[in-house]
């Protein structure tokens, strides 16, 4: 029970490696925070964990969502001990193809969504520091293993998750002082719904049959897989515990292997 006690929000954790996070969060003892544009998925997500988590609506492109999900998360739980920045979206084009509408998107959601959640959370946590001083706070960015390097056609997606690493940095330089530990986990090829879309798109950009891709990039995992959501759930877990106290800006690779850093 690493996190018993603790008030953790998770930013799409209605689905994927975000429900997966949020299950593993109230098994270690946390009231956990469903802050999700799928509310109803959200909202089914906590009915099956029996009261211990609740939805929240929030969408992370709207800075007044994302202040109106600190004010309700803080109002039916008390405060914020934990955020994990899980919420993104993902798109591939060649260079010559990438359209603005795409670019918009992505920077909207993965990094400026990511960076004013991470500060509208921050603000809580300093405030509730002045009145316990020891209640400090950790966040989680989720970053990518494709924000280590760059990737033919997956340039704007690669550039928001180098940027999630780079806040990551400065946030956690920043916010050390007020007892608020920021880390970041950047996973390799996880297995999602999502992956349909991507192995799609690599399909017909790529000239591959379907599901190629996928089976491609699993091989091609030095541990012999893609990863699964709740291979990411220990790091989540270990960086929002006190185990953590003494980490920070750092970003961890949870990929089986692909990135050494």
């Amino acid at each position: 029970m690493k996190l018993a006690g603790k008030v953790a929000v998770v930013t799409g954790g209605a689905r994927g490696i975000g429900a997966a996070i949020v299950e593993r969060y109230v098994a270690e003892g946390a009231t956990v925070a469903i802050a999700d544009l799928a509310i109803a998925d959200g909202e089914a997500l906590a009915k099956k964990l029996n009261g211990e988590a609740f939805a929240v609506p929030l969408d992370v492109t709207k800075l007044d969502s994302i202040k109106a999900m600190v004010e309700q998360v803080v109002a039916k739980a008390g405060g914020i001990d934990i955020l994990v920045n899980n919420a993104a979206v993902f798109d591939l084009a060649p260079i010559v193809e990438v359209t603005e509408k795409s670019w918009d998107l992505q920077f909207a959601v993965n990094t400026k969504g990511l960076f004013f959640t991470l500060q509208s959370v921050a603000q809580q946590m300093i405030a509730q520091n002045l009145i316990a001083q020891n209640r400090g706070g950790k966040i989680v960015n989720m970053a990518s293993q494709a924000g280590r390097r760059g990737e033919a056609l997956v340039s704007v997606y690669c550039a928001t998750k180098a940027a999630v690493i780079s806040l990551t940095q400065s946030a956690g330089l920043d916010l050390i002082k007020h007892k608020i530990n920021v880390n970041g986990i950047a996973p390799g090829v996880v297995d999602t719904p999502m992956w349909a879309e991507v192995d799609a798109l690599f399909a017909k950009y790529e000239k591959r049959p379907l599901g190629e891709k996928k089976r491609l990039v699993g091989e091609a995992v030095p541990l012999g897989r893609m990863g699964i959501p709740e291979d990411h759930t220990g790091a989540a877990v270990f960086l929002a515990s006190a185990d953590a106290d003494y980490i920070v800006a750092q970003t961890l690779n949870v990929d089986g292997g692909n990135w050494m850093s």
